[in-house]
């Protein structure tokens, strides 16, 4: 049975209008690593919730998802892409690292004439 905040975080993933305030709001109580990544991509002053991100990441799971959400919010995709793919390797069911990857902005391939 999915928790409160996975319901939530499925919610943000597909679309929910309405879910992006309900995670900043429930950030400001709950210490979730994947919550406060969440809240990190949605506020307008992320940092915040980066560093009570980090500071609540026990497990390599939840650091590695939080160094994949610095990654995105800093702008540096080949370090995020590296991140995503090794984090995906060992956690295929996580979807918000998905989520995350997917809405990084690609720039388009070069290809020498």
């Amino acid at each position: 049975m999915p928790t409160e905040i996975e319901v939530l975080l499925s919610r943000l993933i597909g679309g929910d209008v309405t879910a992006s305030a309900e995670v900043l709001d429930r950030a400001r109580i709950d210490d979730s690593p994947r919550l406060l990544v969440a809240a990190a991509l949605v506020a307008e002053a992320p940092q915040p919730y980066l560093a009570r991100a980090e500071t609540s990441a026990v497990s390599t799971r939840d650091r590695q998802l939080v160094s994949i959400a610095i990654a995105h919010l800093n702008d540096n995709t080949d370090l995020l892409d590296a991140l995503a793919r090794d984090h995906l390797a060992d956690h295929p069911d996580s979807v918000l690292a998905s989520w995350i990857a997917a809405q990084h902005p690609r720039q388009p391939e070069r290809h020498q004439p």
